[in-house]
């Protein structure tokens, strides 16, 4: 199928039909009502001028087994807090517990007959960490103005969602993808249930930021996710390939290590108090060489029988409208510009701390080098923040896009988030920055947006851009929007998201090449 031309008149109409979207046809509770919604057995909440349900428990699942789905049927339930995450090393400030499979929805109205399109976020924290009750990813502004049905789903991490344990017995069949397994439950649970809350179960759109855009692009090579959403966003989020078994194996090998259990007892694992497991989190992984411990998709030859984009583009996904975005300096988030890392940082080290953080092996002098011919104006801190960013996890983003532009997935965009943080001049466009652009949570604790008329118009049209990807396979977007063309290669289209939005044909592209120059390697894997 050939993607439609988006032109900038229909960009524009989009936005504006967004910026207009239609009183709902059933009435709703305003904020303070007593009239709480009731949908089946779950009494939610009216929030900024929508519905919301949270804390809807999606399954069950006993420590390192396949959830089982949670039945519709049942005792009434006061779905108006969120429920606990999956246990962690972080967020101590939020109730943890390994019973965490609950999902959150907010809905325009609970009319059946609405049919809106439904989007489906899962978090970031590289399937070790996160969680949806991060306030940059409430789903009550992007539900209301985007006219439609947001879900947020926690799931379980870590081990507890990753650890390789099929040696050990059937049993453990499944144990290095049940976090994977838990987002298919998830998205079952949306297909059979989001009718009775206004969603369209034939228009279900996946979106993720960094971690969650990773589990997205696993999900496109599970066979059991086919057909369970009809699009997808990631966000600064690739899985080029798995973690292999053997590489898997030892890192379950060093947690039972770092646990003080024998590398034989399985049963001591399984009964290992929560505390106790997420402190051995803490130990060096034996293939990165550094902690903490990596655990994530496994290619298990089953439920994941190949790598998501290696040596190409998982066929299943082909067919599925997809939208990837990254951050010109993604790296700014977490290699803090004020920190230690940057302390001191000159032209004499300059390349030892590059090369202590990307992930492609090449001479990091030799790299500054072309850097500092290409770009002589730039510092030493610009290029060690264009060189993390491009040397590090871009690459895979960029590896998805040219191979599903290679196998005919015509349906395919791309874009940069480029405007700078007016809230902290030292940030740039860093990780993170585009989610509450599309969220509308502009003013949310964890923003650097800002929330002047510029911060407004951006998250107007990167709304837009999304909500109609959910809707009609193919993004709106907003005012003074140029033409989003689909990616292809050898011209790699991108939309590039900033003080002004325009087209750009390989932005970036002579470090896109100078980085291919040796292989990517999939961080963790």
């Amino acid at each position: 199928m050939t993607a439609p031309r988006i032109t900038r008149r229909t960009l524009v109409a989009s936005a504006a039909t967004l910026a207009a979207a239609p009183a709902p046809l059933l009435a709703r509770p305003s904020p303070g009502s007593a009239a709480a919604p009731v949908v089946g057995r779950y009494t939610g909440l009216a929030e900024q001028g929508v519905l919301a349900f949270k804390g809807i428990r999606y399954g069950h699942a006993a420590r390192f087994a396949q959830a089982v789905a949670e039945p519709w049927a049942g005792p009434p339930v006061k779905a108006q807090a969120s429920a606990p995450i999956c246990p962690q090393r972080g967020l101590d400030s939020e109730r943890q517990a390994e019973d965490c499979l609950f999902l959150n929805l907010w809905t325009p109205e609970a009319n059946p007959a609405a049919k809106r399109a439904v989007m489906v976020y899962f978090h970031g924290g590289a399937y070790t960490t996160g969680s949806v009750t991060d306030p940059l990813t409430h789903g009550a502004r992007l539900a209301g103005s985007g006219n439609v049905v947001v879900v947020s789903v926690n799931h379980r991490l870590n081990a507890l969602g990753y650890a390789w344990l099929k040696p050990f017995g059937a049993t453990y069949a499944d144990s290095g993808n049940l976090g994977q397994l838990d987002l298919i439950l998830a998205l079952q649970w949306v297909r059979d249930h989001i009718a009775r809350f206004g969603g369209d179960p034939a228009r279900v759109m996946v979106f993720g930021q960094s971690g969650g855009g990773a589990k997205i692009a696993t999900l496109m090579a599970m066979p059991a996710a086919r057909g369970l959403f009809h699009s997808a966003a990631t966000m600064s989020g690739q899985q080029v390939q798995a973690s292999g078994p053997m590489h898997a194996w030892a890192r379950t090998q060093a947690l039972m290590a770092a646990v003080k259990l024998a590398p034989g007892d399985v049963e001591g694992l399984r009964n290992l108090p929560i505390e106790r497991l997420v402190d051995g989190l803490a130990a060096t992984d034996p293939v990165m060489g550094s902690g903490p411990l990596y655990f994530g998709p496994v290619l298990d030859m089953t439920n994941l029988p190949r790598h998501p984009f290696w040596p190409d583009a998982a066929p299943q996904s082909v067919s599925v409208p997809m939208i990837l975005g990254n951050t010109h300096e993604e790296t700014r988030a977490f290699l803090d510009p004020r920190g230690p890392r940057l302390k001191g940082l000159d032209w004499s080290n300059l390349a030892e701390r590059v090369g202590r953080e990307v992930k492609i092996d090449l001479d990091p002098q030799w790299m500054i080098d072309q850097y500092r011919a290409r770009q002589p104006d730039w510092t030493a801190e610009q290029i060690y923040y264009a060189a993390t960013t491009a040397g590090r996890s871009w690459p895979g983003q960029v590896i998805e896009a040219d191979a599903r532009a290679r196998a005919g997935a015509e349906a395919t965009w791309v874009y940069q988030l480029e405007r700078p943080s007016p809230v902290d001049p030292l940030r740039g466009a860093a990780h993170t920055d585009d989610i509450p652009y599309v969220f509308g949570t502009l003013d949310a604790p964890g923003s650097f947006s800002g929330t002047d008329d510029k911060a407004r118009a951006l998250s107007k049209t990167m709304m837009a851009a999304f909500t109609g990807l959910a809707k009609t396979g193919r993004p709106g977007s907003g005012d003074r929007a140029a033409d989003w063309r689909p990616y292809t290669v050898p011209t790699r289209a991108t939309m590039v998201f900033g003080e002004e939005t325009r087209m750009e044909d390989d932005p970036r592209g002579w470090q896109r090449k100078l980085w291919a120059t040796a292989p990517y390697v999939q961080p963790g894997t």
